[in-house]
């Protein structure tokens, strides 16, 4: 069994590295070869730095960068403190926060476009008492200064940040550490600060980066919250690889190139400023003081009003997408009508988003079981290099490897909606994979081998007795790759080329149209989708399960 189990183990990893580690790495080098100036199907022939000094030469493309690290590194700033806030003093809002991660980008930048905008509903608000009668002069969405694009990311960062925070604490002695605190005369604010937070925030350092990473290189909330002339760089990347004009895929594909060095600058100046926190932190911390006046107060609160901002921005989505006429400044629109929801133009993007979904989850479970199989059967450890290669297309820039991969992929002759498929794969296997590996690691394995004791092989055990007792995580797990498919934008783009339309992309094309219903329509959609995947993870096992339960009452 242990041959058969390496074997099983074998080919799940070349399955990894032909369908996943190869394709990103052909996929980097060619937009690195590009980014050079080497380009044979444009008769290009590198190395060169001219498409570097043509990005550079773009109008307004040092606004761009500075606001690139405006946004990236103020949204997660903001987020952080707000999660760290929440944690400390609210612990109870955790129960609201499924929804809003579960919620696609773009849905949610869509809901906090109809929150924020002149015509939105807080100037709506402001507009009774003000008398206003027309939204004010000027911009609160698609700003010149990205204030908009900073709030939305926070708002979307904090809830993952919350969570990744909790599951650190649950790994704390916290009652120990509170009440040794507490006993030395330490305020609740102090005990938090002092000695929780040095010991938290280490282990959740690589979450913190992979949203830090993320921030630098959003391209969908970016297109509908963000400045537009100029965008932030990654917008400006995306413009310049789907211009008519094939020659903007060298500056295009310097800028990948670029994006992708600045978020590893950024990271590393975040790292060293943590260093220098930590060193300043010890000395004010052997310094003493009780800190009877530190508290979390203000980070709370900014918790708490982002919370606010995200559920009403759901909120009102839900509410644009029935709305019959909704005129400045009514707070509630004339009247309701399914006028929107009428079979035509968002049909076909569900069908194409729920076909990738439930294709690209399915395969992505079946590779995630026999990997772990795998590794159970063949008595092997974990092979951790594997696992960073299944990392890597989250902690990269999608739009660093993107491009390469879509020559890839044409090169191969590979038709747009397979293209798609492969691309989304890179990014629902792993999310499914790190779910599931930890259930399928604590399983109790007396009954596994009390299964085996009583004459069942290998396959029984694992459709008998494993997959039954891992059914709340496999549902868990699916309902995670079903979101994580949903909200794919930029590889969708790419390797879909305006042919493969999704929820996802039609809710970024209808933002910035005149026609708030439609859009509304297909963002609720976009929003519906994670949420009742997630909702029948939560019911399915109880629905699977009440006989037991009848059994253990009666």
């Amino acid at each position: 069994m242990k041959r058969a189990g390496r074997g099983l183990r074998a080919a799940v990893l070349a399955v990894i590295l032909v369908g996943f580690a190869l394709p990103i790495a052909a996929g980097a080098g060619l937009t690195l070869a590009a980014a050079l100036g080497h380009l044979p199907a444009l008769g290009q022939a590198g190395p060169t730095l001219a498409p570097l000094r043509e990005l550079i030469g773009l109008p307004g493309f040092g606004t761009s960068l500075a606001l690139t690290l405006f946004t990236g590194i103020g949204s997660t700033l903001l987020a952080l403190l707000a999660a760290l806030g929440l944690l400390a003093r609210f612990p109870a809002v955790l129960r609201m926060m499924p929804p809003l991660l579960a919620t696609p980008h773009a849905a949610l930048a869509l809901g906090l476009a109809f929150l924020l905008a002149p015509s939105g509903w807080i100037a709506r608000v402001i507009a009774l008492p003000m008398g206003w009668q027309v939204p004010p002069p000027f911009a609160t969405v698609n700003d010149a200064q990205g204030l908009a694009l900073l709030f939305g990311l926070a708002v979307k960062e904090m809830p993952f940040l919350l969570l990744m925070l909790a599951a650190a604490q649950a790994r704390l002695p916290m009652a120990q550490i509170m009440a040794a605190g507490r006993s030395l005369g330490y305020s609740a604010g102090a005990v938090w600060l002092k000695l929780v937070l040095p010991q938290l925030y280490p282990l959740v350092r690589l979450p913190v980066f992979i949203t830090l990473a993320y921030a630098l290189s959003v391209v969908d909330m970016a297109m509908i919250l963000g400045p537009g002339q100029p965008p932030t760089l990654a917008v400006v990347l995306t413009r310049g690889f789907t211009d008519p004009d094939p020659a903007m895929i060298l500056p295009a594909s310097a800028g990948a190139v670029l994006l992708v060095l600045l978020i590893a600058a950024v990271i590393g100046v975040w790292w060293l400023a943590e260093r220098g926190m930590a060193r300043a932190g010890r000395r004010w911390i052997m310094r003493g003081g009780r800190g009877r006046r530190l508290n979390l107060a203000l980070p709370a609160a900014l918790g708490q009003g982002l919370l606010l901002a995200g559920v009403s921005a759901l909120l009102l989505i839900a509410v644009w997408a029935f709305a019959f006429r909704w005129s400045f400044p009514d707070l509630w629109p004339e009247g309701l009508t399914l006028r929107g929801w009428m079979w035509g133009s968002w049909a076909r993007p569900l069908v194409t988003t729920l076909v990738l979904a439930l294709a690209t989850t399915t395969l992505a479970l079946v590779l995630a079981v026999a990997w772990l199989e795998g590794e159970d059967r063949g008595q092997m450890p974990r092979a951790r290099w594997a696992e960073g290669l299944l990392l890597s297309p989250l902690l990269l820039p999608q739009i660093g490897f993107l491009f390469g991969l879509n020559g890839l992929f044409l090169q191969l002759g590979l038709q747009r909606l397979p293209a798609v498929f492969w691309a989304q794969m890179l990014f629902v296997f792993p999310y499914v994979l790190l779910a599931l590996s930890d259930p399928w690691r604590s399983i109790d394995q007396r009954q596994i081998r009390a299964a085996a004791a009583l004459g069942a092989g290998p396959g029984r055990r694992l459709f008998r007795v494993k997959l039954p007792l891992l059914a709340a995580p496999l549902l868990a797990a699916a309902a995670l790759g079903i979101a994580v498919s949903t909200a794919q934008f930029l590889p969708t783009l790419f390797m879909g080329a305006g042919r493969v339309p999704t929820l996802a992309t039609e809710a970024v094309a209808l933002a910035s149209g005149a026609d708030r219903r439609a859009a509304a329509v297909s963002g609720l959609l976009l929003a519906g989708l994670p949420a009742l995947a997630y909702a029948l993870a939560l019911g399915l096992p109880a629905l699977m399960f009440r006989n037991r339960r009848a059994m253990r009452a009666g």
